[in-house]
């Protein structure tokens, strides 16, 4: 049979321009580890495969113009939101949709079979993304959450509201800017709500409702294998207090620890969804509680490494390095 090789490249999956995969790979060429990166939209036109299945995990090649790995040898696989497979223009629909699902079918699927550490499996990634499916699995580990409401319907909401008896915020279910017809994106950010605004326009789509917490700062808590980097973020402007994604430049940073009930729980997450990295977001009350909000299995972490100081990138590529799933 033949053996994985636990010396062999490190696959980097990413799209062309990726300032936090640069990082990886740099990190990885440091520790010699050999690597190929490559964006899946270049497949099958510029990224070649040939794998055979005879008794074993596939063997055979994947190559572009620049190198060639064995499949067999790979050791891990770093997944950073490629773009997906996109054969010949010149092919005529429905052959083209045809040919592009066979495409991401032939590389992603032989990929999922190989027995090798992912920094994540896009499948799990998108299953463990889902904030209805993050809040209970949370709280079943010990973390606290927000009293949160899913609806369409502008009464229970209203209901919902009146109970709390206090500040409501109106959040999306999930990330994913705004896509003008003029190539304008906007971020849709998380909305302090007045009661008496809800009206009928709910019931056009699925809102989640929370309860407002009250905050001395947030936490974004980056999780590598086991290893934590925490990050205090402290909002300097009314806008960035609600999200503070709205307003960086008002930010401020600071590296903190992780209380033990918080790393006992955000572990028996990661667990739960079988992950090797998740990005938390928790606000911390006056008091001193961590209260999560969500996890972004894929969340964008260069940009803390960059404030802080913390070793994330360095700390990937050692998770990637040892290749072990």
């Amino acid at each position: 049979m033949t053996q994985h090789l636990s010396g062999g490249p490190v696959l980097v999956v990413t799209k062309e321009l990726d300032p936090a995969a640069d990082l990886v790979v740099d990190e990885l060429t440091i520790r010699r580890v050999p690597v190929m990166r490559f964006d899946m939209g270049n497949f099958p036109s510029a990224v070649s495969l040939s794998a055979e299945h005879a008794g074993a995990p596939w063997a055979g090649a994947l190559a572009d113009e620049h190198r060639s790995v064995r499949m067999e040898e790979v050791r891990a696989v770093y997944y950073r939101r490629p773009r997906l497979p996109a054969v010949s223009e010149e092919m005529q629909e429905p052959h083209r949709t045809w040919a592009n699902e066979q495409a991401l079918a032939g590389l992603l699927g032989t990929l999922y079979a190989l027995p090798v550490l992912w920094v994540n499996r896009p499948d799990v990634d998108g299953i463990a993304s889902h904030k209805p499916g993050q809040l209970p699995v949370a709280a079943a580990h010990g973390l606290r959450t927000p009293r949160s409401l899913i609806t369409t319907d502008p009464k229970a909401a209203r209901v919902f509201c009146r109970e709390l008896g206090g500040p409501v915020i109106c959040k999306p279910l999930m990330g994913g800017p705004l896509e003008y017809p003029d190539d304008r994106r906007t971020g849709v950010p998380t909305a302090l709500i007045d009661p008496d605004t809800i009206d009928d326009t709910v019931s056009l789509t699925a809102h989640l409702f929370q309860e407002r917490i009250t905050k001395s700062h947030e936490v974004r808590l980056t999780v590598v294998g086991t290893d934590m980097f925490a990050a205090e973020i402290h909002a300097g402007s009314d806008i960035s207090r609600v999200d503070w994604r709205s307003d960086y430049d008002a930010l401020t940073y600071d590296v903190c620890e992780v209380p033990d009930d918080v790393r006992a729980g955000v572990l028996g997450w990661l667990k739960h969804f079988g992950l090797s990295f998740g990005a938390f977001d928790f606000a911390v009350t006056p008091s001193g509680d961590w209260v999560m909000f969500e996890c972004n299995p894929s969340g964008e972490w260069s940009w803390i490494q960059s404030k802080t100081g913390l070793p994330i990138a360095a700390h990937i590529a050692d998770l990637l390095a040892k290749g072990r799933p």
